[in-house]
């Protein structure tokens, strides 16, 4: 009788044995995967704020009124399929361009501890007299894209693209480099409706 209990862990400690012994195969872990992502067509329409200018902007989005003042306009192009918004931002340059500059510059690098790289890129079109600086922020950030453009002497556009969940560089990267490109017409397409001589 107590061969037979004897056995009983033997038996178990053996078989226990065989599965971790026995085993040949070699399982790697497969990476996070994420949903594939339909983007719409690009198509833009002609759009004219309660600011001195006029842009196309992609018909994917909505435009949302936020605040109109005399020297400023502030104004959110959402897209509800991206769970994206591009906030706008206007103001009338009286006198210095410094501050707005700076305060662009603040914005963007007050994401930096997050960031694993900024790039900057800067943008001149003499003939419609935009000048501006695009900011690429790399890594899980609040703001991954940010850009202003001027005339250096009367008007002042800053735009800022904040998704509306967590920060996944990895997951948002295609919609990222979509609406990169809708930003980026939207600055080519910009025209000062009472440009600087």
């Amino acid at each position: 009788m107590t061969s037979k209990l004897l056995n009983k862990p033997l038996l178990f400690i053996m078989a226990l044995f065989g599965v971790f012994i026995g085993c040949t195969e070699h399982v790697t872990p497969r990476p996070k995967g994420y949903f594939r992502i339909e983007l719409p067509e690009k198509n833009y329409q002609s759009f004219t704020p309660n600011c001195p200018m006029t842009l196309q902007i992609p018909t994917y989005s909505r435009v949302e009124t936020v605040s109109e003042h005399p020297d400023s306009c502030w104004f959110n192009l959402y897209m509800p399929r991206h769970k994206a918004r591009l906030h706008m931002t206007y103001v009338a340059v009286s006198g210095d361009l410094t501050p707005l500059l700076e305060d662009a510059y603040t914005f963007a690098f007050k994401h930096e501890m997050k960031a694993n790289a900024i790039k900057r890129t800067t943008y001149t079109n003499d003939s419609s007299r935009v000048f501006g600086m695009l900011y690429d922020l790399t890594g899980n950030v609040a703001s991954p894209l940010q850009f202003y453009v001027t005339d250096s002497t009367s008007h002042f556009l800053r735009g800022s693209l904040y998704f509306m969940h967590s920060p996944n560089a990895d997951s948002i990267a295609p919609v990222l480099e979509y609406v990169r490109a809708d930003a980026l017409h939207l600055i080519e397409t910009l025209k000062w409706q009472n440009p600087t001589p």
